[in-house]
C-alpha cells in the first residue's frame, strides 16, 4: 500500500509455511474498472462471507439477471445504513450501485469456470461456530447500549464526518478520478458507521480469526497442489472492501496459527 490507508491496488502476501495470499480491494456495490484487476493467477478463492451469506449473494444475483436494478430498490427502500450507501453511490458517475456485490459474483465466475474450477473458502465461521456464536454475542452487547441507541440521532453528521476523514486517506492513483474517490469516501463512511459500536477490540478479535481462516484455505491448497521439486506453491486470491483492508493486513501479518476450512462443494 502507498502512503494513504485506501488503497486501490492488490497486496501479495507470502504465507511463512508457503505460498501467496492476494489481498484485492474493492468497493462495496460497484464494477471496478478494469485497469484496477488483479492480473495474478489464482488457484483458490476466499470469500469474506458464511454460507448463508453465499447462498443469499448467489438467489440476488438469479433475481437481478431476471429484473436487473430491483435488489438495488429493494434495498434502497429499506432505510437501513446500506439504503444511505446506494443512495450515495447513485449520485456518483460510476458504475454501480449494483446487487449482489459485482466483483464478488466476478470472481465466483470465474472460480466456478477455470480450470475445471477453482476451490473456493468461505471465511466467516458458522452461526453454530462455538467462538464465532460469542462474538457475535458480545456485538449484540455493545450495540444495544443505551449510548449506542441514542447516537443514532446524528447518523448522517458522523456518516458526513466519516467521508471527509478519509479524503486524505484514499491513495493517489493514475487510474482513479474523482468520482471514484467520492465512492470510496462513501463507502468507509459505511463501514465506519456499520462497525461504530463494536468498538476495537472486537474488530481485532474478528480479523484475527479471518487471519486465521485464510490461512487455513492457503495451507488446504498446498495439501492438495502437486509440487514435486518444491519452487511452485499456490496463490489464493481474497477480494476484500478497501475500508477493511489495513486492518485484515496487520492482522494476517501477526501470522497467527491456521485453522482448518473446509472448500465449499462443488
Amino acid at each position: 500500500m502507498a502512503g494513504g490507508t485506501l488503497a486501490w491496488r492488490e497486496v501479495v502476501l507470502r504465507d511463512p509455511d508457503g505460498g501467496d495470499l492476494v489481498f484485492w480491494p474493492h468497493l462495496p456495490c460497484v464494477i471496478m474498472p478494469s485497469k484496477l484487476r488483479s492480473r495474478t493467477k489464482w488457484d483458490g478463492l476466499a470469500l469474506m462471507m458464511s454460507t448463508n451469506d453465499f447462498l443469499y449473494m448467489m438467489e440476488d444475483y438469479e433475481k437481478e439477471k431476471q429484473s436487473p436494478g430491483a435488489n438495488v430498490e429493494a434495498a434502497i427502500s429499506s432505510g437501513t445504513l446500506i439504503s444511505r450507501l446506494l443512495r450515495n453511490l447513485r449520485e456518483l458517475n460510476i458504475d454501480g450501485p449494483h446487487i449482489p456485490d459485482p466483483e464478488t459474483v466476478r470472481l465466483v465466475s470465474h472460480a466456478e469456470n477455470a480450470r475445471g474450477g477453482l476451490p473456493i473458502f468461505l471465511i466467516e465461521p458458522e452461526i453454530d461456530d462455538e467462538f464465532w456464536f460469542e462474538w457475535l454475542s458480545k456485538c449484540a452487547e455493545m450495540e444495544v447500549r443505551i449510548g449506542s441507541l441514542l447516537s443514532k440521532i446524528t447518523t448522517t453528521k458522523r456518516w458526513n464526518k466519516y467521508a471527509r476523514d478519509a479524503i486524505p486517506m484514499i491513495d493517489k492513483d493514475i487510474d482513479i478520478d474523482s468520482e471514484l474517490g467520492a465512492a470510496s469516501a462513501t463507502c468507509y463512511a459505511w463501514e465506519q458507521e456499520t462497525n461504530k459500536d463494536i468498538g476495537i477490540d472486537l474488530i481485532s478479535e474478528r480479523d484475527r480469526r479471518f487471519a486465521s481462516r485464510i490461512r487455513g484455505a492457503l495451507a488446504d491448497l498446498r495439501s492438495s497442489s502437486i509440487d514435486d521439486d518444491g519452487t511452485s506453491q499456490p496463490t489464493l486470491m481474497v477480494p476484500v472492501h478497501q475500508a477493511t483492508l489495513p486492518s485484515l493486513i496487520r492482522a494476517i501479518s501477526s501470522w497467527p496459527e491456521p485453522e482448518i476450512v473446509r472448500r465449499m462443494e462443488k
